[in-house]
């Protein structure tokens, strides 16, 4: 997995580099599948915002952004959200395959 932070119209210092990497790298738990990790962090007026957006193979892009003061807990916010998203997604892929064989199961009227 490729885990890629930035600034827009900012500089990221590297201890949040790291802190933004560590927290990322834990989304592989929830879902093998993901190919990458673009955190991107901006300043709007006096809060921040941060955007992480995944990019599993082969699936929709899964997207997260929060606003605040501090950038921490902005990322422990959206990482949150993440992996509630990745769980739907996921319950979505088990429940698609399942839908065939619920069909098939119609009893014959008797």
């Amino acid at each position: 997995m490729q885990i890629s932070v930035s600034g827009r119209h900012l500089h990221v210092s590297q201890d949040l580099q790291d802190y933004a990497r560590s927290k990322a790298s834990k989304l592989t738990q929830f879902f093998d599948k993901i190919r990458t990790v673009d955190v991107i962090i901006s300043k709007e007026g006096l809060n921040y915002a941060v955007e992480i957006i995944v990019k599993p193979d082969g699936h929709e892009i899964l997207v997260g952004r929060d606003y605040g003061p501090d950038i921490k807990a902005c990322i422990d916010l959206i990482l949150d959200k993440l992996e509630r998203q990745i769980t739907r997604h996921k319950e979505k892929i088990r429940n698609r395959k399942h839908r065939q064989t619920d069909q098939q199961e119609t009893y014959p009227p008797q």
